[in-house]
């Protein structure tokens, strides 16, 4: 089978297709024949190596990328009861999606409804689930509370602005330019700051009346980090989840106190999906918020399997207003 291969830690130049033998399923786990693959930032920190001492995400050489993926239940092995084969499931954080054929664990595969648009469900699974959490179990966001989200305009920025409003909360929402400003106000962002012409933690000030948020949601990291903390009300929470600007900095813990004695975290989605009756509550909120209209995905591109290394660059860049898909068959 046609696969995306890492064989050295580095930039994306170093994502090959190659030819491998198809996996087998062993006992517990599914064969899936793949439609889609999500590409998320999980992917590039697995290839430059960001996670090469993750216990949480193993990386492994040679291995082959990608932790989201739909299609169909081609083989099931011993004791993974529940499927059949030919429905049509999807699945996130089993490493192995960029390819035609992936095997993953049962307890981590969730079957997708009737009629479902397959590259939906493929966003919902990792970039939706991480939204999920963030928004529902991180910091259960309720009606009355503010909440700033960097990136709002991006893959999960615009999933989390808008399950931050069913939730009845003010979204503050960073953005790189007006394009992305009106993309984060179509998906119900209250505010939006161009963080490139405007100081956003002054402009959180501003528009909090001098009090802060009570979480900051931020994938940035290096650019946002001090900041983040920075723009947090007493006893706020600021959830740093991703680093598209690279690592940030070491957090000296005085600064937290300093700041009015707030929090911060840095969380992993798979210690919010730690069992299938977790995955697939989250998944079943989102397939049906969807259905009903409440949520809108908004799919930037899709690209063949074979210009993975042209996804990474447009997520690296911060060139993508939604979600990016590899088309597998």
């Amino acid at each position: 089978m046609k696969a995306i291969q890492v064989e050295r830690f580095g930039g994306p130049e170093q994502l090959r297709l190659t030819d491998v033998a198809v996996p087998q399923p062993g006992p517990g786990e599914i064969l899936v024949r793949l439609a889609y693959a999500g590409v998320n930032y999980i992917d590039v920190y697995m290839r430059d190596g960001s996670y090469a001492r993750s216990h949480t995400y193993q990386t492994p050489l040679p291995m082959t990328i990608g932790m989201e993926g739909a299609g169909r239940v081609e083989k099931v092995g011993a004791g993974a009861s529940g499927f059949e084969i030919g429905e049509t499931v999807a699945y996130c954080l089993s490493r192995g999606s960029y390819a035609e054929f992936a095997v993953v664990p049962a307890w981590k595969v969730v079957r997708v409804p009737a009629g479902f648009d397959l590259r939906i469900a493929t966003t919902l699974m990792l970039q939706g689930s991480t939204a999920h959490y963030l928004a529902h179990s991180a910091f259960p966001l309720k009606a009355g509370d503010t909440c700033l989200v960097h990136a709002g305009a991006g893959g999960v920025g615009q999933l989390l602005v808008q399950l931050a409003k069913r939730k009845g909360a003010t979204v503050i929402a960073t953005v790189g330019d007006e394009d992305k400003a009106r993309i984060a106000r179509e998906r119900g962002a209250d505010h939006t700051i161009l963080y490139r012409r405007i100081d956003f933690g002054e402009e959180v000030r501003r528009l909090t009346d001098g009090n802060g948020v009570d979480v900051v949601y931020d994938s940035v990291g290096r650019d946002t980090l001090a900041r983040s903390i920075r723009s947090l009300a007493r006893r706020g929470l600021c959830i740093s989840f991703g680093a598209s600007s690279g690592q940030p900095e070491p957090v000296p813990l005085l600064e937290l106190a300093e700041a009015g004695s707030v929090f911060l975290t840095r969380p992993h989605l798979a210690d919010y999906m730690i069992g299938a009756e977790e995955i697939r509550a989250r998944a079943a909120d989102l397939f049906a918020a969807c259905e009903d209209g409440s949520l809108r995905v908004a799919i930037d591109r899709i690209l063949p399997l074979a210009e993975a290394s042209l996804a990474h660059t447009a997520i690296e860049g911060r060139a993508t207003r939604g979600k990016l898909l590899l088309q597998i068959s």
